[in-house]
């Protein structure tokens, strides 16, 4: 029996029952240190997780890591890992060039995956990853969107979802950062074939699943991209006009060229406005509820009630996912949930270079975008000696991760 079958079969019986889940981090960046290492040692302080091996290209770095981190194993090979430590949880650090590919030989070891955005370069290589999930009970790949989860994202949802301040009817989604040229001086950044994009798939991208959590799926999309500052084959800044399926309309814009850097989702209902302003996480106190003239009181105080405050946070996410592997059951953010950012950005970019509108379900195998989110299109891919502007990625870089 393979790894994953064995694995399988155990977690339908009794899903890491009566034991910790045993964890690997790949990649020792800045955001394993600042971000899944202080949220799985909470964890273990609660008696959920444990940190069984980290995994770095660079033996110094991770020998170092885990060394600082209490971790008892370190390496430098993931598949020798994998095989020696057989671990049930992976949290993915590393650059996006990667991802596709340990990913997949996590799943494919028995391990379910928590990886960091963006999830894989393109939309066939989520589907390729897709296809390497478990069918019943994991193992499962989620994405890395913290942005979802804490008190004020689950409060706002169900207000939405329950029509208590109305049909949704306007949005604003904005991502304004900025990076000046020594960020871009890391040699995969601003590239198609390692980064998969520029601020639409590398920043923007916890903003707009956030905006596509609240108001539920889109149908249509008409983009806009330039390059007005930064030397990089991606874009330095692009706008969207977006149509949901419930009729909404919402405007989107990602920028590194913002002095001024906010985050920002502001939504139009038809009894109140709901406004988070914040910058790389927020709490209870970034939501700011406005009633429509008119809104009796008792209303408007149990909207702006978020309860006891849980700022979102990696933290707020493993726990939940951590208790989906419990359950064995599809956490958030993973499969056909975790694929709607993905797909609204990959047709952001291809409305942007083709200037069409494109539609939801549009850009499937056999599309230029549906594997290389520049399309091939002109003035956009990059040029054909260094670059396979429409295959798959290659498994090289760093491994060294930043937000």
């Amino acid at each position: 029996m393979s790894n994953r079958a064995e694995s399988a079969a155990n977690s339908l019986a009794t899903p890491f029952e009566g034991r910790r889940i045993r964890v690997a981090v790949i990649g020792t960046g800045a955001i394993a240190r600042d971000g899944h290492v202080p949220a799985l040692a909470r964890l273990a302080e609660e008696g959920e997780t444990e940190i069984v091996a980290a995994v770095d290209i660079a033996e110094d770095a991770v020998r170092k890591f885990c060394a600082e981190a209490g971790i008892p194993h370190a390496y430098t090979d993931l598949d020798r890992m994998l095989e020696e430590q057989r671990p049930d949880l992976v949290a993915i650090c590393t650059p996006p060039t990667l991802h596709r590919d340990q990913t997949v030989a996590a799943l494919r070891a028995g391990a379910w995956v928590w990886c960091e955005k963006p999830p894989v370069l393109t939309l066939a290589d989520f589907d390729a990853v897709e296809a390497e999930e478990g069918k019943d009970g994991g193992p499962y790949a989620a994405i890395v969107f913290q942005h979802r989860f804490g008190s004020g994202s689950r409060h706002v949802r169900r207000l939405i979802a329950d029509r208590a301040m109305g049909r949704p009817l306007v949005a604003h989604c904005q991502t304004t950062w900025y990076r000046n040229a020594a960020y871009y001086a890391v040699p995969w950044r601003g590239r198609w074939e390692t980064e998969g994009g520029g601020p639409a798939m590398g920043h923007g991208i916890h903003q707009m699943d956030l905006l596509l959590d609240l108001m539920g799926p889109w149908s249509e999309v008409r983009a806009m991209a330039a390059r007005l500052v930064h030397d990089v084959e991606t874009e330095d800044v692009s706008t969207a006009l977006v149509r949901f399926e419930s009729g909404a309309l919402a405007t989107i814009v990602n920028s590194v060229l913002s002095p001024d850097e906010v985050s920002r989702i502001r939504i139009d209902c038809e009894r109140a406005t709901v406004e988070l302003t914040h910058l790389y996480g927020h709490s209870n106190d970034n939501w700011h509820i406005t009633p429509a003239p008119g809104v009796p009181d008792e209303d408007a105080a149990a909207w702006r009630d978020f309860g006891a405050d849980v700022p979102s946070s990696h933290l707020e996410q493993l726990r939940e996912l951590v208790a989906s592997m419990r359950a064995g059951e599809r956490p958030r953010s993973s499969g056909a949930d975790g694929r709607t950012s993905l797909e609204l950005i990959t047709a952001l970019y291809k409305s942007a270079f083709t200037d069409t509108t494109v539609r939801a379900g549009e850009v499937g195998p056999g599309d230029p975008f549906y594997t290389a989110l520049h399309g091939g299109a002109p003035g956009w891919a990059p040029p054909a000696e260094s670059a396979t502007a429409t295959g798959e990625s290659e498994s090289t870089g760093s491994q060294e991760a930043s937000a």
